[in-house]
């Protein structure tokens, strides 16, 4: 399972900017800066052999929701051994987490090399789920975020399939014209 963590994702409640200007700019939405409670983490958990996914949000980035996050997988997959890849964050080590896989010596972890991020495919995967549950909508509270993520990842576990490291090879190119040249 490749695992990690997105956000903070903030509720909006405006609607989304819309792309361009009649001059041809960008329009950004404007920026909403908090510290407060509405804000939310979303971690997820991409399985590469058949696409299915693994979501579920947390108020903060912490060892609690890692924690959640490790329950949900091993919920999810009960036979077999399980090998986790994720970055090495302190959260990710801390010792309830490391007494939590003590106790299930089926789950395991692995970290992937600090500033090497693009190896786990998890961060692929968070672009179509950010597209999916996120884009273009407009959010009141953490409450509706949550319910839009759950939506999107059924969604994406209905049209799952493996997911390959890597970019498929490119179409082959057909010739318009073939020249043969006779002596």
């Amino acid at each position: 399972m490749c695992a990690d963590e997105l956000g903070p994702v903030i509720p909006r409640t405006f609607a989304p900017a819309p792309g361009w200007s009649p001059g041809g700019h960008r329009i950004k939405a404007p920026l909403e800066y908090s510290r407060g409670r509405e804000k939310t983490r979303v971690y997820g958990a991409l399985r590469p052999a058949d696409g299915q996914e693994v979501t579920l949000c947390a108020p903060s980035r912490n060892t609690a929701g890692w924690l959640r996050l490790l329950q949900e997988i091993a919920r999810a997959n009960p036979r077999g051994r399980l090998y986790v890849i994720a970055d090495n964050l302190s959260s990710h080590t801390s010792g309830p987490v490391r007494r939590w896989l003590r106790k299930h010596p089926r789950v395991h972890q692995v970290f992937i090399p600090v500033g090497a991020c693009w190896l786990n495919l998890a961060e692929g995967w968070w672009r179509l789920l950010r597209k999916a549950a996120l884009a273009g909508q407009t959010f009141a509270d953490p409450g509706e975020i949550a319910y839009a993520m759950r939506v999107a990842t059924a969604q994406l576990n209905t049209r799952a399939h493996p997911w390959v490291w890597g970019r498929p090879p490119p179409p082959h190119r057909r010739l318009r014209r073939k020249f043969a040249y006779l002596l």
